[in-house]
């Protein structure tokens, strides 16, 4: 583990590093590869335990994991077993079974052929999913079909790992006691899966119902690395575990809340991870053999980008997609590295084959930030757009992304939440009382537990690709908040904004609101209305009366904003309203006026 002092150089040495990479365009993770190389023992050898360093940032990966395994409800994934099983079956069989080959042909032994071929065909998840995060291609058809594959690659190192051992015992039949030993292994994932669906969901229920953001953050942690170290115990990867994790609470209401309290964990891991992979570049061995090291890395990533982009296009993607996903997936991956230890654990690697291999991988996780920016520019000069995602099943349709986002799931946000719903108009609600989520969920509404006035928490339902806000709570600072944070952060949404009473429809108009209704004024029209009704009066004259209250009281709004923090004059004003009102509603029905500005301008909260 790394001291204090070696934390500090690290940290130091990424905060300058990855803002400069993402300036000149080679994205957050270059950055941090080349932080790494900085400090690492071919740097300034400030930290040269390189291998410590990837088993901390490994953690990065397990968390990441988790995430993926968060956007992936079971249909999600009933979805994607095509792409998953047929495109990332065929690559990692194709690709594995033409590396072997090509390794056995430079001369390797067949079993020291099958572990390189094989381990080669794997790609970098963290590498990957971090660059289609920064170009913002995860829903993409070249997104998803390299999604697809990481997700095959991610579980086809079971098999892996199982493999290597036995290539080292030249290839002799297993024994019963092995066939037990995976039958006790299959039997445990079962039962840890099984209570981790139960289990799993009545903890988090626990935990919100205390309402303490620290015990909530403790919470997800535990659950990510317990699902982990579960796996790890029974030979598993850790990756793996979490990775179910994630997949068990996909359906949960508690998904985004767990996202955005696992991110900065998951950042900075991730982080040491990448930096670790540019420690564990041997540049001794570079420089020793530049041709020997640069050529491998350079056949590895133009072998892997063409048989990649021919499986992709054989599995029907079209245009730039097949290309994208070759060069996106050209690397090495990090399972690769823990599949050489094996090798040289188990005999099947020398130790001098194993230093080449790393130095591979690692040049090869670098290089590729570089080969996808390269790639945006050349597209770029051609002129090329990016092709929008076709509507298919593949295109992970949820709750996420959703056109309408309804903050607060008390009775107001209810109605509105009824009516989206009987409209066919998708919508997701999120609110932080667990009593209001469980009236959701026997709704059948995709009602989520988090606190919206948190950025991370708005970034985990996607917000950015919202139309409309509906900020529905009835605490008012709470409401400004929100609507502050989603004007300043998301300045395409529209807000309508639920108010208490006058000087709260200021507030939320100023603070960047462009609809602010209150409940009980527009409740308090409608009876009115229904009022006049059984007086007698007819449709029309009512619809007059009404449109004419509304069209005052929001000019009175607009007059009173410029007054939004002076009471006193604000309630001198809507007193003399109130005689303005009565002279000036007899000739309404022939002078009513179009709404000054939008209709969604403002309504006053409080009658007049």
């Amino acid at each position: 583990m790394p001291n204090l002092m070696q934390t500090l150089v690290m940290l130091a040495a990424a905060v300058v590093a990855v803002p400069l990479g993402k300036r000149v365009g080679l994205g957050a993770v270059l950055g941090y590869v080349a932080a790494g190389m900085a400090v690492g023992p071919w740097g300034l050898g400030v930290v040269r335990d390189a291998e410590a360093i990837l088993h901390l940032g490994e953690f990065g990966v397990v968390l990441l994991l988790f995430v993926i395994g968060l956007e992936l409800q079971p249909s999600r994934l009933w979805t994607l077993r095509y792409p998953v099983f047929g495109l990332g079956g065929a690559q990692v069989l194709v690709t594995g079974t033409a590396l072997s080959a090509g390794a056995w042909a430079l001369g390797l032994a067949p079993a020291a052929a099958v572990t390189v071929g094989f381990a080669l065909s794997l790609s970098s998840t963290a590498f990957v999913l971090q660059l289609l995060a920064e170009r913002q291609e995860l829903t993409t058809r070249a997104g998803r079909d390299a999604f697809a594959i990481l997700l095959f690659q991610d579980l086809a190192v079971i098999p892996l790992l199982a493999l290597v051992p036995l290539l080292a015992t030249q290839g002799s039949a297993p024994n019963a006691g092995d066939w037990m030993h995976a039958l006790k292994v299959l039997v445990a994932v079962v039962v840890v899966i099984g209570a981790g669906h139960v289990v799993l969901p009545r903890i988090l229920r626990m935990v919100a119902a205390a309402h303490h953001q620290d015990v909530s953050i403790a919470a997800a942690l535990v659950i990510v690395l317990g699902m982990a170290t579960a796996m790890d115990l029974l030979g598993l990867s850790m990756s793996l575990g979490a990775f179910l994790a994630g997949v068990l609470l996909a359906g949960s209401e508690f998904r985004h809340e767990l996202e955005a309290n696992i991110a900065p964990f998951k950042g900075v891991l991730l982080g040491f991870f990448f930096m670790a992979v540019g420690m564990s570049a041997n540049l001794g061995l570079l420089l020793a053999e530049p041709a020997t090291v640069l050529g491998l890395t350079l056949a590895l990533m133009a072998a892997k980008a063409v048989l990649l982009a021919l499986l992709v296009r054989r599995f029907g993607s079209a245009r730039r997609a097949p290309l994208r996903v070759g060069l996106l997936l050209a690397q090495g991956g990090e399972f690769a590295f823990v599949l050489f230890s094996i090798g040289a654990t188990e005999g099947v690697l020398g130790a001098a084959l194993h230093d080449r291999l790393v130095m591979v991988v690692a040049l090869s996780m670098a290089f590729t930030p570089l080969a996808a920016t390269l790639s945006d520019r050349w597209q770029r000069a051609r002129a090329e757009r990016p092709v929008p995602a076709q509507a298919s099943p593949a295109a992970l349709d949820d709750a996420d992304g959703a056109p309408v986002v309804i903050a607060g799931y008390g009775r107001y946000g209810r109605v509105i939440a009824r009516v989206l719903s009987l409209q066919k108009i998708p919508f997701t609600v999120l609110d932080n009382d667990i009593s209001k989520i469980a009236i959701g969920k026997r709704l059948g509404r995709q009602v989520f537990y988090g606190d919206i006035c948190r950025p991370d928490i708005l970034h985990a339902i996607k917000l950015e690709s919202a139309r409309v806000l509906v900020v529905a709570m009835d605490d008012e600072e709470t409401s400004l908040t929100v609507v502050e944070l989603v004007r300043r952060n998301y300045p395409h949404v529209t807000i309508y904004a639920r108010t208490r009473n006058i000087k709260h429809t200021l507030a939320l108009l100023e603070a960047g609101a462009h609809i602010a209704n209150s409940d009980t004024y527009m409740a308090g029209l409608l009876a009115a209305g229904r009022v006049m009704n059984l007086l007698g009066r007819g449709e029309d004259e009512v619809n007059t009366a009404l449109d004419a209250i509304r069209v005052h009281d929001e000019r009175l709004v607009q007059h009173l904003r410029p007054l939004k923090d002076d009471a006193e004059r604000i309630d001198q004003i809507m007193r003399q309203a109130h005689d303005e009102m009565i002279a000036w509603l007899p000739a309404a029905p022939a002078a009513t006026p179009a709404v000054a500005g939008p209709a969604a301008a403002a309504v006053a909260a409080a009658g007049g």
